[in-house]
Formats: structure tokens, sequence, C-alpha cells
């Protein structure tokens, strides 16, 4: 099984980046933050725990994550792998993944880095508020989110780099481009 995980700070690209990288190897697209959100529209239990962190811009818990993440696992063991669009997000995330991925006989193969500066994150989480009206990208909450991602999850680089799985891409230039970047290092 060929698992991926695809991280970088918000607005860096993820997601248009793992719906890619899923069609072309075939992979399970989980991204927390879309099963997260359609919680909240959907105001289910979960979502309205969810929503009130997640507009402060502060993680949802993990074991919340965990159980979703699990879940979504095991209704889908025919698939030929997954790519992790969001998480883990901090070392005891990637920790609990470990886990759960030992658990059910599979592991990590490869986790990418999409590099890119504050300012360019910045102008395209504000120009996503304007198209799609989301509350959790105005300049206080990028700001906050970003601070989030520099404490919490950048520490994820040294944990995949002793690993040996880390690839770091730049995330910069157009979409086609950082993909076919990402591809050629995932084809080797």
């Amino acid at each position: 099984m060929f698992n991926l995980i695809l991280f970088g700070p918000p607005g860096s690209g993820k997601g248009t980046q793992s719906v890619k990288i899923a069609e072309k190897y075939q992979l399970k697209h989980v991204s927390t933050g879309d099963i997260l959100r359609a919680e909240v529209k959907n105001e289910t239990e979960l979502g309205i725990k969810a929503r009130d962190i997640m507009e402060r811009g502060e993680l949802v818990p993990d074991e919340l994550l965990i159980q979703i993440l699990h879940s979504v696992m095991e209704n889908n063991k025919d698939v030929k792998g997954f790519i992790f669009d969001g998480f883990p997000r901090t070392i005891v995330q990637a920790g609990a993944l470990d886990k759960l991925m030992t658990k059910l006989n599979v592991g990590i193969s490869n986790v990418i880095s999409l590099d890119v500066a504050d300012e360019e994150v910045i102008a395209r989480l504000l120009k996503r508020a304007e198209i799609e009206s989301r509350k959790d990208d105005n300049k206080e909450t990028i700001n906050n989110r970003l601070s989030v991602y520099k404490n919490q999850t950048s520490p994820l680089l040294d944990y995949y780099t002793k690993q040996d799985k880390l690839i770091k891409i730049v995330g910069v230039g157009s979409i086609d481009d950082i993909f076919n970047s990402i591809c050629e290092k995932l084809d080797k």
C-alpha cells in the first residue's frame, strides 16, 4: 500500500495537489479539513464541537481526528493507498498515526512538504476568502494559523527527516509545475 502525507502551511496548495496526486496514483484522498467542514455544515455532534475550535484557527483534538482516520481507512480497505492532506499537524498526531498504521499493518511511504513563504500564504488565503467566503480566512485567523503551524507542525520536518521519508517541494509556481515536481520525486 502506497501512503503519502502532504503538509505545508495553510494556503500552501495541499488540497489542490492532494487531489491531483490521488487521481494520478489512484489513492484515497483524506482531508481532515474537508471532513471536519462537512461535519460542521451538517451540524453533527462532531461538527458542533469542531466549529468553535476551527473558527479560532486552533487544532481539533487528536483523539477525534484519529477516530475519523481509523474509520476512513477501515471503510476503504480496497484502495491502493491514502494521501493524508492536513494530517498529522503535530508530533503527537504523527505518533498516533504511526500507531494506527502499525495496527492496520501498513506504513507511510513518503511525506511531501510544500514550502511557501508567509507573505504568499497570506495573499493566497485572503484571495480564497473573497472567492469562497470562508470565515476562517481573515487576517487575524490566518496569522494565528501560521503561528500554530510554525510552533506545532514545523517540528514534523525533523520527525520525518529522521525516518528518511521527507521530500521538500517549493510550493510556489503554477499548479502544474508544482505537481510535476512532486511526481518527479515520487516516481524515483
